[in-house]
């Protein structure tokens, strides 16, 4: 299949369809990302993140039901724990039976199949791992401990799993900033990483039945134009024909982005702390985000308040003080408060529920609590991005921007209250002198039948004397003259 076939043969897998000019400029631009038999995503837009291929806190039936979620981004760490083990036995979901049209991946968590998955190396946001990346592998994370995923075996993962979309290897560092040394491996390994990942998923030499149905999305790293200059031009020509997308790692890389890639979708993973971080990573032309503080503000009990645009001056109190970004259900000034969470809201929590009965889950650390929440905030932040194409085509998204930074405090409040368990990929690695993060919740049996016998023991029974009695401090034997 010739270079030209093929790129028409990829670009029929994803259609991105840009609306206006702002293909390669520092500005907001619309769009529609569309593959064939799934949700097409307007975008800008958000990509929630899973669990172990799950929104947390949401059930299937649940999330098709009450929320408007179109795509989902999966870590492939999350499924691969039996592959690292001695024996070499195969994980699970590479064993789902298929047909060459399905997806094992899709099969694997029972998901419909109009939402668009994207697969990563790695969950989003990773965890620093301790080993470090070679020039063949990446360090990850899995149920059972660190380990190294080689490039080829991600390889045969894309093709047996069959996403949507797949996000490229890329050797990044996580939780520091990579030496003057270090740089030159991070670029040459993406580099070698999306040269080999594409021949073989896509290459001339590729056969028709292994060739994978997936949309390549070659990671940018967080570096200076100059230190990966060799890559970016290798991405403008040779392997322009075999990508779908640019996946990034910091909103200072959509300023590096070669013009000739600009028509492609721009995945950002930059982990925006706040909605002001949104906008701004929007203004540079981000197209889909991951949005980590989504899924933390429910756990920790935040219902989001904000909207965009901004309410006007004559909704608002008159106060000094800005409005919060959002509201802390474990307060107890909500103990008897009948109100929606948000009074215009029109989600399932708002219009079944108010917030004294959220507080009253939480405080009783019934899940149900964490669900209603999410239900919320995935309602309002579909309701921001959705403003926010509105205001980019009406040509207010700057001066809304603008309203919405004053209108807002700059930080979500602080949380008080405790969240659900979390698991252990969620913390960082304990050292071999660190306290147990969770105290036990139950005690050897053997241990608590001595208890029980010592308690026995010092108890009064009907047999007990006077001086026994005494003694437990029933009374106190009085001697008759």
């Amino acid at each position: 299949m010739g270079s030209e076939s093929l790129s028409q043969s990829l670009n029929e897998m994803l259609k991105f369809t840009l609306l206006g000019s702002a293909a390669s400029v520092l500005a907001p631009r619309l769009g529609t990302l569309a593959i064939a038999g799934r949700k097409s995503l307007s975008t800008p837009h958000y990509v929630p993140l899973t669990s172990r291929g799950m929104v947390p806190h949401l059930a299937h039936d649940v999330m098709r039901d009450s929320t408007s979620i179109g795509s989902l981004f999966i870590g492939l760490e999350d499924f691969i724990e039996k592959e690292q083990q001695p024996k070499k036995s195969r994980s699970p979901i590479y064993s789902v039976p298929t047909e060459s049209h399905e997806s094992a991946l899709r099969k694997f968590i029972c998901l419909p199949d109009d939402l668009l998955l994207i697969l990563g190396a790695r969950r989003e946001p990773p965890i620093a791992c301790p080993p470090s990346n070679t020039p063949t592998s990446i360090a990850i994370l899995t149920s059972v401990g660190f380990t190294q995923l080689e490039g080829a075996q991600y390889v045969e993962a894309i093709r047996k799993l069959n996403p949507d979309i797949v996000v490229g290897l890329a050797d990044l560092v996580v939780g520091q900033n990579p030496g003057v040394k270090r740089r030159p491996k991070m670029v040459d390994r993406t580099h070698a990483f999306t040269i080999r990942g594409t021949d073989e998923l896509y290459g001339p030499d590729t056969s028709a039945e292994i060739r994978s149905n997936a949309a390549y999305f070659a990671p940018i790293l967080p570096l200076e134009n100059t230190e990966q200059q060799i890559y970016l031009e290798d991405l403008e020509s040779d392997l322009r024909p075999f990508i779908s997308g640019l996946a990034l790692y910091e909103p200072a890389s959509l300023s590096i982005v070669p013009e000739a890639l600009g028509d492609l979708p721009r995945l950002l993973f930059s982990g925006p702390n706040t909605p002001h971080d949104i906008l701004r990573e929007v203004s540079l032309g981000a197209d889909l985000l991951t949005i980590p503080f989504l899924s933390l503000s429910s756990d920790t009990g935040m219902a989001l308040t904000f909207a965009f645009p901004s309410p006007s001056n004559a909704d608002l109190k008159p106060s000094s003080e800005p409005l919060p970004l959002a509201e802390d259900l474990w307060s107890s000034s909500y103990t008897t408060d009948t109100a929606p969470l948000v009074k215009s809201c029109t989600c399932y929590t708002c219009r079944n529920h108010h917030r004294a009965y959220i507080h009253h889950l939480l405080t009783a650390k019934e899940m149900l609590a964490w669900t209603l929440l999410q239900i919320h905030n995935h309602h309002t932040m579909d309701l921001f991005f959705a403003n926010i194409r509105e205001g980019i085509q009406r040509g207010t998204f700057d001066t809304d921007t603008q309203s919405f930074q004053q209108t807002y405090a700059p930080d979500f409040p602080p949380a008080t209250g405790e969240g659900p368990r979390l698991r252990g990929y969620k913390l960082p690695a304990s050292g071999p002198f660190q306290q147990r993060r969770y105290p036990p919740a139950y005690g050897k049996l053997d241990l608590a039948a001595e208890k029980f016998a010592e308690s026995q023991s010092s108890l009064a029974t009907p047999d007990t004397g006077a001086e026994g009695l005494e003694e437990h401090g029933f009374a106190e034997k009085v001697r008759i003259e």
